[in-house]
């Protein structure tokens, strides 16, 4: 539906150019923005290596498993029925930790790696398990305190003041994060009884 929305409004923004004589405009205005596109893309491939890379380093390094069982008694709660042992807590943990960082881009990977040895614990394959759906939660919803992404674009457009947004964004993820987390053990608890 939102795509036949911005078809139908693209369509119409070009007609009404043409009728008018201005195609032109649109053609100018669409390079211009294909090509800020492509600009600030190349400008958040330098952000998203040095963070890849150092989370790659820090899970070489064995820093990832000691995060593991630092944060596992808490990770258990959230997560239940997962073996103490299991290759997802770590996965699980990378990509919160890329998600409290605010590189949601390199938070992708670690998340596809926790929903494969998620799956890989799932009795029922054909249905996700509850914590798959737990994570996701968190994922979605998780606090930012360093929304390096955005502050990047923002320093890309040449924004005055690019870290402004750090409170309201940790004010905004947090309360996502805490309404996520209790709508979850609330509706576990309910689908138990």
């Amino acid at each position: 539906m939102v795509n036949a929305i911005w078809l139908f409004m693209l369509a119409t923004g070009i007609i009404v150019a043409a009728l008018n004589g201005r195609i032109d405009v649109v053609t100018e205005s669409a390079m211009a923005a294909a090509e800020l596109g492509v600009e600030t893309a190349f400008g958040l491939i330098g952000v998203m290596s040095l963070w890849l890379g150092l989370m790659k380093l820090a899970e070489d390094a064995g820093f990832i498993k000691a995060l593991a069982r630092f944060f596992g008694p808490a990770i258990r709660r959230l997560f239940p029925t997962l073996r103490e042992d299991s290759p997802a807590l770590g996965a699980i943990i990378m990509n919160l930790s890329a998600n409290i960082l605010g590189l949601g881009n390199a938070a992708t990977p670690f998340g596809l790696k926790a929903m494969q040895e998620l799956q890989k614990e799932n009795p029922h394959p054909d249905t996700a398990s509850p914590a798959m759906i737990t994570f996701l939660a968190l994922n979605t919803s998780c606090i930012t305190l360093v929304p390096a992404t955005i502050i990047a674009i923002r320093m890309k457009a040449q924004s005055v003041n690019p870290t402004e947004i750090i409170g309201p964004t940790i004010v905004a993820t947090g309360c996502a994060m805490t309404l996520a987390i209790i709508a979850d053990y609330l509706i576990r608890r309910r689908s138990k009884s």
